[in-house]
C-alpha cells in the first residue's frame, strides 16, 4: 500500500495509486446542496486534498473519479472556471506579505481571461470583474477555492508586530484583517457569476472580523452530515487499512483487536458534531501504517506558537479549561477583540468534544484532549513553557510512567520532588495564598496529566467530592490527594473520610492512597505519605 505522506493533490494520489479513502459522495452532496460553505478543521486533517477533490471535480475531469462513490451520483460533470487560492508556505510576519500574495493571483487571472486596466482598482472590485469576465467567457458560473484562509492572521495573531499603513503604524494583525475583509467582499459583490465557493481554514474568527464583509457561509465544521468530510473513521479504518493494521499488530506482538485499541487511545477521539462519530487524526494514522511505529506525528508537524502566545498572558490555565460544559459560542468562534485560549485550542485540534448533556433545549460540551498524542505532546509544551524546569521534562515522563507501571512509589517520588526542584523561582513566585495554591494545582495538573499512557482523572467527582487526581494503570490505581504547606495524615483522612477509593472496593488492581504535599518555600515536594490496600 502506498501512503500519500505530504501529497494533498487528488490528481497525484488517483494517477499513482496511493491509498485514497473515498469521501466523494460527501464531495457530490456539498456541490449540489449549497454554494457558498466554510468548514473549519485542525491542521494536516485534510481540508487541501478536499480543495483539491472539488476543484477536480468542479473541472470536469470525470476519469479521475471512475469507480468512486461520486461516479454513480453525477451525470452532467461540468466544466467551471475555477479559481484556487493558497495561503499555505506564506510567512505573513512579514509587512507587506498579504498584499503581494493577493496582487499575485489577481494578476495572474487578469492575464488568464484578458482583463485590462483594472489594476488601480480596489482588489475586491477586480476580483469580482475576473469572476464576472469568466463567467461570460465560459457560460458557466465561476468556482472560489480558498485554502487556510486564516492563516495570515494566525502568523501575526498577538505578536504585536506592526505595519506602515498612511501616516500610522498599525498592527499587521489588524491590517491582514482588514485586508481579507475588503477582499472577500467580492463574494456578495459577485453572487450572480459564483456557482461554489469554500473556504477553509483551522478558526473561525468572528463579529469585526473577516466573515463580516459578505453574506455569512454555510458554517459546516460542527454540521453532523459533514463531520467525516475530513479525518478517518473507524469503519473507514478496518475497511480500508486491514492490511497494514494487522502488520502493525505483528510487529508490537499483540492481535489485531489489541492494534486497534492501541491506535483508538494514540490517534483517535476526535468528534466535530453532536453524533459524536470518533474521528482519526489522518496524518498520524498514515505515518503510522508507513513507518509501522506509533509515533506523535501530528503533533511532532508543527509548533502552535499563538496558542503559547495567548496562553502566556491569559489568567485561564488549561486544568481550569479542560473537563466542563460549554454552549456552543463559549469555544466555537474566536472573537479577535477578547483574548480568549478556549475557542483558538479547540479549533487547532487540541480539544475536542467528549461528552453532551441536555438541559431543554440548551445543549451543553464537554472538552479534553483527543488523544494521548495531543494530551502529552501539548501538556509539555505547555508545561515547559510555563514551568521552565531545567530537567528534561521527557526524560522525567519516561522515568515516572516506568515507575507507576511497576507501583514503584518510591522512585516516583523522588523524580517528582527532583523535577519540581529544578523549576526556577521565578516560575513559580506568587504574591498571595491563593496564587500559590493555584499554581501548585496547575504544576501537578500538568505533569500528571503528561504522562499520557494511562487514565488520569483530574478532581475526579465521587459520591461524596472530589478526588484531586486518580490515575489507572492495568494493575494498579493511585489516588491522590494534595496539600500545600499542610500534613500527610491530613490527606489520607479526607481520602478516607470522603470515601475516593469506595469505587474501587471490588476492583482486580491494587489500590494506593497517596497524600502528596508540597511546600510554597522551598517549591517541592514536603511531605509524601502511601497507604496501600
Amino acid at each position: 500500500m502506498k501512503y500519500p505522506i505530504g501529497i494533498q493533490t487528488f490528481e497525484q494520489i488517483i494517477d499513482n495509486g496511493f491509498v485514497y479513502v473515498d469521501k466523494t459522495d460527501l464531495v457530490y452532496k456539498l456541490a449540489t446542496e449549497g454554494k457558498i460553505y466554510f468548514l473549519s478543521r485542525p491542521r494536516r486533517f485534510g481540508k487541501s486534498l478536499l480543495l483539491s477533490t472539488l476543484k477536480c471535480y468542479f473541472e470536469g475531469r470525470k476519469e479521475l473519479f471512475k469507480g468512486l462513490k461520486i461516479d454513480a451520483l453525477e451525470t452532467e460533470w461540468k466544466q467551471h472556471p475555477i479559481f484556487h487560492i493558497d495561503f499555505n508556505g506564506t510567512d505573513f510576519s512579514a509587512g507587506g506579505s498579504l498584499d503581494k500574495v493577493l496582487d499575485y493571483y489577481l494578476n495572474l487571472w487578469e492575464r488568464q481571461w484578458e482583463v485590462a486596466g483594472m489594476s488601480h482598482e480596489e482588489r475586491g472590485i477586480r476580483f469580482a470583474n475576473v469572476l464576472h469576465q469568466a463567467h461570460v467567457k465560459t457560460g458557466q458560473l465561476a468556482v472560489v477555492l480558498i485554502d487556510e484562509y486564516d492563516k495570515p492572521l494566525l502568523d501575526v495573531l498577538d505578536t504585536g508586530l506592526k505595519i506602515k499603513s498612511g501616516e500610522n503604524d498599525v498592527l499587521i494583525e489588524d491590517y491582514n484583517r482588514n485586508v481579507l475583509k475588503a477582499f472577500y467582499s467580492v463574494f456578495k459583490l459577485a453572487d450572480a457569476d459564483l456557482r461554489f465557493v469554500m473556504l477553509t481554514g483551522v478558526t473561525k474568527f468572528s463579529q469585526v472580523s473577516v466573515f463580516s464583509g459578505f453574506n455569512q457561509p454555510d458554517d459546516i465544521s460542527m454540521s453532523v452530515d459533514y463531520e467525516t468530510l475530513c479525518g478517518i473513521t473507524k469503519e473507514e479504518l478496518t475497511s480500508v487499512f486491514a492490511g497494514p493494521i494487522h502488520e502493525m499488530a505483528e510487529a508490537y506482538q499483540v492481535n489485531a483487536t489489541e492494534m486497534m485499541e492501541m491506535l483508538r487511545q494514540q490517534y483517535d477521539g476526535y468528534h466535530f458534531s453532536s453524533k459524536m462519530t470518533d474521528i482519526f487524526n489522518p496524518f498520524s494514522l498514515l505515518n503510522a501504517f508507513k513507518n509501522q511505529s506509533m509515533d506523535s506525528y501530528w503533533f511532532r508537524s508543527g509548533t502552535p506558537t499563538y496558542l503559547i502566545r495567548l496562553l502566556r498572558h491569559t489568567n485561564e490555565n488549561l486544568n481550569e479549561l479542560t473537563g466542563k460544559y460549554y454552549s456552543p459560542q463559549q469555544f466555537i468562534d474566536y472573537k479577535a477583540d477578547v483574548e480568549k485560549p478556549l475557542p483558538m485550542i479547540y479549533q487547532s485540534g487540541y480539544l475536542t468534544i467528549k461528552g453532551i448533556r441536555r438541559i431543554g433545549l440548551r445543549m451543553g460540551y464537554l472538552l479534553d484532549f483527543p488523544n494521548a498524542e495531543v494530551a502529552e505532546g501539548f501538556l509539555t509544551l505547555v508545561a515547559n513553557n510555563y514551568l521552565q524546569p531545567k530537567e528534561d521534562s521527557t526524560s522525567w515522563l519516561f522515568e515516572t510512567a516506568d515507575a507507576l507501571s511497576n507501583g514503584d512509589l518510591k522512585t516516583f517520588e523522588r523524580a517528582l520532588t527532583a523535577f519540581l526542584a529544578s523549576i526556577p523561582y521565578s516560575a513559580r513566585r506568587h504574591e498571595n495564598e491563593r496564587e500559590k495554591e493555584r499554581y501548585f494545582q496547575y504544576t501537578v495538573y500538568l505533569l500528571m496529566r503528561m504522562i499520557g499512557c494511562y487514565t488520569v482523572y483530574h478532581e475526579k467527582e465521587t459520591s461524596e467530592g472530589r478526588a484531586d487526581c486518580v490515575v489507572e494503570t492495568s494493575d494498579y490505581v493511585y489516588i491522590f490527594e494534595y496539600k500545600l504547606d499542610r500534613s500527610a495524615d491530613e490527606a489520607i483522612a479526607q481520602i478516607d473520610a470522603m470515601g475516593y477509593a469506595r469505587e474501587y472496593a471490588n476492583d482486580h488492581r491494587k489500590i494506593y492512597k497517596i497524600a502528596c504535599c508540597f511546600s510554597s518555600k522551598t517549591g517541592t515536594v514536603s511531605d509524601f505519605k502511601v497507604v496501600g490496600s
